[in-house]
């Protein structure tokens, strides 16, 4: 190694030890680089530790460990009022605190405590200025906040926040009643640069504490552009074992009765509980705000009620775009005092259409529940009767050996009917017929059948509608459309049941 190198490397050594490990920057002048000249390099010093550094700006007269009482943030927003709510505890926990004025309000616990953390015992990065006698340059004349802690000793510190340094990732601070002025870390006093509603929860309404799934008892849908409201309700008989082939838990009872997908109505159901706002928009709202915002009258209304007697009603307005240009609406709890801003992509029930919760599956009994099945189509007609083996030893988990079954009053294969069965269970409902009459004549097809697990007996009639569709309905009332092809297969699928064919099951 050059004597040259070697004597760099050493200076460099004994730079470090003199600083402590602060900051020393060093450069080759251009002039004495020995480019040019030829002479040997020498190294210039430009920069040492960091002045200032670690020096504690707010404190209880000097004590680290102080306890704040309360704190005033006075920023470009408004003001706010820290209190004490809860002292520390004997288990570790530490002081507690809130907003005056906002108690009434779910506030975010963790926030608050962070304008009292973060500045009591705040340490500076480095000194920038001092005895400043032009503090306006540091944006002291017009500051981005001023905080003051109270102690419980009485003591009191106070600080002020400036601008951002240039170049930099610090903040300008000073302490009241001094003219030194520091750099500090951002993340020490961004806080105290927020606004009230930054401090406020934008979660409308919370889930329940042990985080399992709201126990929900009905949800009513209302809303200005629908005649009749979507009412849904807890279906007890989804409690028992073999209770059919829907796979939610909900029913659909109003505008018309209908089974529910689980993928499409739980949103509607618990969507309510766990709801997030983007925005808050009006805290301690009045009647005028709430006018404003469209929800004196609202376009959508949704009520929850539990079955531990629980009640929540969820208020909406119409959509709107805000400055972005994405779609919102505003939103308040029923008697609340927050007006939320919601994106309208986590508010379904602004747009939700009774079909779109709705099972398409019009025949939703489970197989061996059924005793009687007739389907008949034109002059073709099948009249199934099942019954088990065994009537007093009904397996849990039933199969085709459990069960006989004639066709017509004659003995017939099992399997069979549940292949035939399983293709009856698939024909699909794939848009509501609400309120359209019933037509006069006879059906092109029928089929019935006598749910003995529900004691019911349901009707389905197809009648041609159209040359693409046939209209379905059920126990004399009109209710969904289908593609008309199922009729065409049903009636293939009825002849066939004597032979050995496979049935057709896609139409």
């Amino acid at each position: 190694m050059k004597k040259q190198a070697k004597g760099i490397i050493a200076l460099s050594a004994v730079l470090v030890a003199l600083l402590g490990g602060g900051y020393a920057y060093m450069k080759l002048t251009p002039e004495d680089s020995g480019e040019q000249s030829g002479k040997s390099s020498e190294l210039q010093l430009l920069a040492t530790t960091a002045d200032g550094e670690g020096t504690v700006l707010v404190s209880d007269g000097g004590s680290e460990t102080g306890e704040v009482k309360k704190a005033v943030i006075t920023n470009k927003s408004g003001t706010l009022k820290v209190v004490k709510k809860s002292a520390p505890t004997a288990e570790g926990e530490s002081a507690a605190y809130t907003l005056e004025g906002y108690t009434d309000l779910k506030l975010d616990d963790g926030m608050i405590a962070a304008l009292v953390n973060n500045g009591n015992g705040m340490a500076a990065k480095s000194i920038v200025a001092r005895d400043c006698d032009n503090t306006a340059k540091y944006g002291f004349d017009k500051p981005n906040a001023t905080v003051e802690f109270t102690y419980e000793s009485g003591n009191t510190a106070k600080f002020i926040v400036g601008d951002t340094a240039p170049s930099t990732e610090s903040i300008y601070v000073m302490v009241d009643g001094e003219n030194d002025v520091y750099a500090v870390e951002p993340s020490n006093v961004a806080v105290y640069m927020r606004e009230l509603k930054n401090f406020v929860e934008t979660t409308v309404l919370e889930k329940p504490d042990d985080g399992s799934e709201p126990d929900v008892k009905n949800v009513e849908v209302e809303r200005s552009d629908m005649e009749s409201s979507i009412y849904i309700e807890y279906d007890k008989s989804s409690e028992e074992a073999h209770s059919g082939g829907t796979s939610s838990s909900f029913k659909m009872k109003s505008p018309t009765e209908s089974y529910l997908t689980v993928e499409s109505s739980t949103p509607i159901i618990t969507g309510m509980f766990g709801l997030n706002a983007s925005d808050l928009y009006v805290l301690h709202c009045k009647d005028a705000d709430i006018k404003d915002a469209g929800l004196s009258e609202p376009f959508c209304k949704v009520t929850v009620e539990c079955k531990d007697g629980s009640r929540n009603v969820l208020l909406l307005s119409e959509v709107f775009a805000d400055n972005s240009g994405k779609k919102c609406c505003y939103g308040m709890l029923e008697g609340g005092n927050v007006i939320y801003i919601i994106a309208a992509d986590n508010a379904p029930w602004l747009t939700v259409q009774p079909i779109d919760v709705a099972s398409k599956m019009l025949i939703t009994s489970y197989v061996w529940n059924i005793t009687e099945l007739s389907a008949s189509c034109g002059d073709e007609k099948a009249d199934f009767v099942i019954k088990p083996v065994d009537p007093d030893n009904k397996p849990e988990t039933p199969s085709s050996d459990d069960y006989k079954v004639t066709l017509n009053g004659k003995e017939f294969d099992t399997e069979r009917y549940r292949k035939f069965f399983a293709f009856v269970n698939g024909s699909n409902a794939e848009e509501f017929a609400l309120g359209v009459p019933v037509p006069e004549g006879e059906p092109q097809a029928t089929i019935k059948l006598y749910d003995s697990f529900r004691g019911k007996t349901e009707t389905y009639d197809f009648y041609d509608d159209s040359v693409m569709r046939s209209l379905i309905v059920v126990d004399g009332e009109s209710k969904y459309y289908c593609t008309k092809s199922f009729v065409s297969v049903l009636l293939d699928n009825i002849r066939r049941l004597e032979s050995d064919e496979a049935f057709v099951t896609t139409w």
